[in-house]
């Protein structure tokens, strides 16, 4: 089983030395992610985790309804430049967050309540800035509502990472967008547990949101090349339509 720490590197790192023994060659296809994470012990986030890695870095390529594919053999050197990626944070987060929530609705005053509402509110934005934003502000007023600064440091610097960290930043980016009203209604799941003071609530209610957004990650990492793809097809297709037409007003 591989172990926990930097989960990616190490499933990366097993998959390349594959590659390096020839057991695939360029252009040949890989297990699928299930079977990837079935051999090394692992969760399908982590496997994607890995690819997502070595994509960036030109070894791997993953196709919408098709596979995984290798595409050129990199350096193994060259994947610890990434450091931590999108799904282990989430872990962490997951965790962490729900016991800040589950405090939180222990001592959360009224002024809380009002700012994590106005929070969820701008949540709802068509602006994807203005949405993220109000999103990350509501994790930290949640913090904050605990009254403990040693929860409000942790979860401002696990938010941090996400931005400094540039496979975690890669995946976010390759996601934004979409789901707003979700995320929103995940919040307010969690709020109104806050609100009733119900500790246990809370806390299933944060990991249910943190859990959603990992399945979220998962869906869009997975769909981006599809769409890429499918755009691409569509500027052919317009492009030969325009042709056809302005021969036929030749003709």
């Amino acid at each position: 089983m591989i172990g926990q720490e930097k989960l990616y590197r190490r499933i990366s790192d097993a998959i390349l030395a594959r590659l390096a023994a020839g057991e695939f060659p360029i252009g040949s296809r890989l297990p699928t992610e299930r079977k990837l994470a079935d051999a090394y012990g692992v969760s399908r986030a982590s496997v994607r985790e890995a690819v997502v890695a070595l994509e960036m870095i030109g070894v791997l390529e993953l196709r919408k309804g098709s596979g995984i594919y290798v595409v050129s053999l990199g350096a193994n050197e060259e994947v610890e430049t990434l450091d931590i990626g999108a799904f282990e944070l989430l872990e962490a987060r997951r965790g962490i967050e729900a016991e800040v929530a589950a405090l939180a609705a222990v001592r959360r005053s009224d002024d809380d309540l009002a700012e994590l509402e106005r929070l969820i509110a701008v949540m709802r934005e068509p602006d994807v800035t203005v949405s993220e934003q109000a999103d990350r502000d509501f994790h930290f007023a949640l913090a904050g509502a605990t009254g403990n600064r040693a929860m409000t440091t942790v979860v401002t610097d696990l938010w941090a990472m996400r931005e400094r960290c540039l496979l975690a930043r890669t995946i976010h980016q390759r996601a934004r967008g979409g789901g707003e009203d979700r995320r929103a209604a995940e919040h307010d799941a969690v709020l109104a547990a806050v609100r009733a003071q119900d500790a246990d609530g809370a806390r299933v209610a944060m990991r249910q949101h943190l859990e959603a957004v990992i399945e979220h990650l998962l869906v869009m990492t997975e769909n981006e090349e599809f769409e890429a793809v499918r755009r691409r097809i569509a500027s052919r297709r317009s492009h030969i339509l325009g042709t056809d037409a302005v021969m036929s007003e030749a003709r």
